[in-house]
């Protein structure tokens, strides 16, 4: 993962084809060799990535991504992610978070339709946690492959 400013435009929930600041930021993340780009606003706070919602885990144990509003694009990954975590009664927030909190976080992860949810082990080259996939990540990863698996 690495991070980038947010240049697009004031309304990201919108999904139109307005995406070229996406395609360049996707072209950045893996001319570095990482795998996305974490975009962050002026106020130096985590938005989303090209193509992901962005979710850490704090020291504490508390999942925090960012709140549903202009600056990102409510994926449907992201609402069901939320759903399992509060069925499984892990604690939450809505917020911001800037780069620095998800460096320091114990666990960092992103969630999407093509590639579900996907542990992070390295922003800007600086380890996240361990530097391995957390336990809570690796957790609500198998209860998102279990809750989308066709029924038997």
């Amino acid at each position: 993962m690495i991070t980038i400013p947010d240049i697009r435009w004031q309304r990201c929930d919108i999904k139109s084809i307005a995406l070229l600041p996406n395609v360049l930021g996707k072209q950045r993340a893996r001319e570095a060799g990482a795998f996305e780009a974490w975009q962050v606003d002026r106020a130096g706070q985590v938005t989303e990535g090209t193509s992901t919602n962005a979710w850490i885990v704090t020291s504490d144990g508390v999942v925090v991504t960012r709140q549903a509003d202009s600056a990102i694009l409510n994926g449907i990954t992201r609402l069901a992610v939320l759903d399992i975590i509060r069925r499984e009664g892990y604690g939450f927030v809505e917020r911001p978070f800037t780069v620095a909190e998800a460096k320091a976080a114990r666990e960092a992860f992103l969630t999407s339709t093509v590639v579900d949810l996907l542990p992070i082990v390295r922003i800007d080259g600086d380890r996240v946690g361990s530097g391995a996939p957390g336990p809570l990540s690796r957790l609500l990863r198998e209860c998102y492959l279990a809750h989308t698996a066709p029924a038997p």
